[in-house]
């Protein structure tokens, strides 16, 4: 299945997309630091990572029309910069918003389908009118917006379309924790499918929960066992302790899998020793609003950071209460990257990549999702 990669960043949805079974025909990318990471991995062969025709290139620059028609899927995404809650929130006025850009890439290359990522904020009730935008857009992008259209005005436009979709749509706030990765991180997903392929894309379940990890921790204690510590009673949180106890009067297990915990992420890495991005970094501390992760948990969202050295959610709790930041080689691991996918850049340049990745155990399941709706179409 062909597939072409927009905003690419360090690889993490891309990386998903090809595990998924993708392969890209095309991979954009514009900044320069990033690409040298997925061009670096590229390079020394690693496993669904050899194939990459990662390049530096703005997506405005993208000439669709030898892809046109040859495509499953177009993928990527966009800046998340003009919707995230740490900026000044400027949404479609932002000259980083790059959704138009998606929608154009949809209306040129004309795939099978598409998946696109955002912030959470996205949808929120700030945004929400340019989301409502977005999905009418890619629904049918040969609609265009006309020179000095704004983009209500476009939105009645579309509104008022009676024509056939071009694409069917579909869109939904995920946990990235709930389909594998051990990282809480909410995300936007948008899929969409060709109107030809008469199918719906409808919404991914989850795979994996906090009651299940919950029941293997306070229920049966197996998850203790499995790293070697003694069954510890209770959880600390109360909200745990009222879940807990639901989970008491339960006869079997919650269905699916448990969260993937810190712990669980970084099993066997061992104390930093210097090698494979495994290195040291010093100061770590904590400070109101930033506590760290604790390890029997998933990750908190990794941050990218805007002035160099992320904030304390990019570091662990230890069992002795204390904190140090993760190694680019941890955080790595909680983005679902491999051990031998190395970063040649700093610390701090290399942590704002991870902290803008999507976490590749969430671009997994969500690349198989939506190439088991078009296979369905297909058949």
């Amino acid at each position: 299945m062909r597939s072409a990669e927009l905003f690419a960043g360090c690889g993490g949805l891309a990386l998903g997309m090809s595990r998924a079974g993708f392969e890209h025909a095309l991979m954009a990318e514009y900044d320069a630091d990033a690409v040298a990471t997925a061009i670096h991995n590229r390079d020394r062969a690693i496993d669904h990572v050899a194939h990459w025709p990662m390049t530096r290139l703005d997506v405005r620059d993208i000439d669709w029309e030898p892809l046109r028609g040859q495509l499953a899927v177009v993928s990527g995404g966009p800046p998340c910069q003009p919707f995230g809650i740490g900026g000044k929130k400027r949404g479609p006025e932002d000259s980083r918003d790059m959704w138009p850009e998606a929608v154009r890439a949809i209306r040129e290359a004309a795939p099978d389908g598409f998946l696109f990522e955002n912030v959470r904020n996205l949808a929120g009730p700030r945004f929400q009118p340019y989301l409502d935008w977005i999905i009418a857009h890619l629904e049918r992008p040969s609609a265009a917006r006309l020179v000095g259209e704004g983009v209500s005005d476009h939105a009645r436009r579309l509104g008022e379309i009676r024509r056939p979709r071009e694409y069917a749509v579909s869109w939904q706030v995920v946990n990235a924790a709930d389909h594998g990765a051990p990282q809480i991180r909410h995300r936007v997903l948008v899929f969409g499918a060709a109107a030809r392929l008469d199918v719906e894309p409808g919404r991914m379940a989850p795979t994996h929960s906090h009651d299940r990890l919950l029941w293997d921790q306070y229920i049966t204690g197996e998850y203790w066992r499995r790293h070697g510590l003694e069954p510890r009673a209770r959880p600390a949180a109360d909200r745990d302790l009222r879940r807990v106890a639901h989970l008491r009067t339960l006869k079997a297990a919650p269905t699916g899998e448990a969260w993937v915990t810190v712990r669980d992420a970084i099993v066997g890495l061992g104390e930093p020793d210097g090698a494979r991005n495994h290195v040291f970094q010093p100061g770590a501390r904590v400070y109101p609003g930033h506590t760290g992760s604790p390890l029997d948990r998933p990750a908190k969202a990794l941050k990218a950071g805007d002035h160099g050295v992320p904030g304390g959610e990019n570091m662990m709790v230890l069992d002795d209460g204390s904190v140090r930041y993760f190694t680019l080689r941890e955080a790595a691991r909680l983005v679902g990257l491999p051990d031998d996918y190395l970063f040649p850049r700093s610390w701090s340049e290399s942590m704002r990549q991870l902290g803008n990745a999507v976490p590749a155990q969430l671009g997994e399941a969500a690349g198989r999702w939506l190439s088991g709706r078009l296979a369905a179409g297909r058949s």
